[in-house]
């Protein structure tokens, strides 16, 4: 914590103008102080370059302003009439109030810089201060809020391992076209959106190409398998927790895109509640009495058939009808076969980039061979195929045989090919399905069904 008060601070550290225009531009503030002039030196300080601003006399004033809005910042006094402001603080803690506050103080000894840490206070200033100390205070708690946000969002991405799903939609056949032109009409909107299709058609590069082609690219873009967490932690990890400190999944996407990919995964439980946070847009962590706003672009994914889960009782009609007001299929990969080429090269580049190795060369008769198979785990099974053969130093013997041999095979049937290229990878991984589904990119439930088939 830091004082803003204090000479020790260098010109070096506090932000330019500029700079504290735009870090303020889209914040709401509160204060709390029971002396007119000083809220009023607040208001004409900060008003011009916030979003919002409201200004309270006493803590029961700012009690129901906190139940009724949503306040990024809280700028408090805490020496007030009947009850400190850290005392206070610390009682909206208990209730649910998760904004950044700066304390105001005349006295900054260290028990009160002690209790200002233990109710997360995040700054305090001393009485009196000058404009530009109370600005750096500001921008500086609001800037560095958007950077442990920023922070915990990478780290979830690089723990879910969704940083592969970065890119944009390659090709153009018609089926991606569609898509294309679909996204492009629905992204100024604040539409909830569905898409289906295959595991592995890209569905998650879709929806960051909706949020990047809407009015929300600047802010976040949250992902979420809801098939990788466990059903006991699914609501702590959406909602979060007053009791552990912890802000859900949908308080870090505030103002951008919750991405929830499986959503037919979700527990019944966890269905009802989402339900209403998408019909209220407010939540209510875990633990706490008071609800917090929010401000999201809901886009959904399934590889399954909602409307099949709905009639076995496992995903909610009311649910459902909320989520699927658009809908956009994704093509799977075999519908796709103009396409291959490109996706191919866009794949090779970016790995010998990666890998530091010079890229493979991709002749006609490899795309040839490449088309005729039937790509059960689509582009990202490509993906991974490609990623592999840069590895090796060359193309699976199935894919680089010439054209003309291929076109003899082909007379066996796409089912064929496809049975003879599961089983090499299965050989190749010692018979383990797990990671040969890995490799592939399809589900371990794919692999056990081709295999039962094939009597395998």
């Amino acid at each position: 914590m830091k004082l803003a008060g204090v000479p020790d601070e260098g010109p070096q550290s506090a932000p330019q103008a500029q700079d504290i225009d735009r870090i303020l531009a889209n914040v709401s503030i509160l204060i709390v102080d029971d002396e007119p002039g000083m809220r009023n030196f607040l208001v004409r300080t900060l008003g011009p370059r916030c979003k919002r601003i409201e200004e309270a006399a006493n803590a029961e004033q700012a009690s129901r302003l906190l139940d009724s809005h949503h306040f990024d910042l809280l700028i408090l006094d805490n020496v007030m009439p009947g009850q400190s402001g850290l005392d206070w603080l610390a009682e909206q803690r208990r209730v649910g109030f998760f904004a950044d506050t700066i304390l105001m103080t005349a006295y900054a000894d260290l028990d009160t810089a002690i209790h200002a840490l233990r109710v997360g206070a995040a700054d305090f200033v001393l009485k009196p201060f000058r404009s530009n100390q109370i600005l750096n205070a500001v921008a500086r708690c609001v800037d560095q809020r958007h950077l442990r946000r920023e922070n915990f969002l990478l780290k979830y991405e690089l723990r879910a391992d969704n940083l592969g799903a970065r890119g944009r939609l390659i090709g153009n056949s018609p089926g991606i076209e569609a898509v294309r032109r679909t996204l492009k009409k629905v992204a100024p909107t604040l539409t909830t959106v569905l898409l289906t299709g295959d595991s592995g058609t890209g569905k998650e590069i879709a929806a960051r190409t909706l949020h990047a082609l809407s009015d929300r690219a600047e802010r976040p873009f949250v992902p979420v398998n809801c098939a990788a967490i466990s059903p006991n932690r699914m609501e702590q990890e959406l909602f979060g927790d007053l009791g552990s400190a912890r802000d859900g999944l949908l308080l870090h996407a505030s103002g951008g895109t919750l991405f929830l990919d499986e959503v037919g995964e979700l527990p019944l439980p966890v269905q009802a509640t989402l339900l209403r946070v998408i019909e209220d847009n407010r939540i209510r962590p875990g633990g706490a009495e008071r609800e917090v706003p929010l401000n999201l672009r809901f886009i959904f994914a399934t590889n399954s058939d909602l409307q099949v889960a709905v009639a076995k009782g496992s995903f909610r009609n009311d649910l459902y009808h909320r989520i699927n007001v658009m809908s956009v299929h994704m093509p799977p990969l075999r519908q796709r076969i103009g396409d291959i080429g490109e996706l191919a090269e866009m794949f090779m580049g970016k790995f010998a980039r990666e890998l530091g190795v010079l890229a493979l060369p991709i002749p006609e008769s490899i795309l040839l061979n490449l088309s005729r198979y039937d790509w059960p785990g689509n582009v990202r099974e490509l993906r991974n195929l490609i990623e592999r053969s840069l590895i090796l130093g060359e193309f699976p013997p199935e894919f680089a045989g010439p054209a003309d041999a291929m076109g003899a095979e082909a007379s066996e049937s796409l089912h064929v090919m496809e049975r003879r290229h599961i089983r090499s990878i299965l050989e190749a991984c010692g018979g383990n399905r797990a990671e040969a589904a890995r490799r592939l990119g399809i589900s371990r439930k794919t692999i056990d069904r081709k295999c039962a088939e094939w009597n395998d």
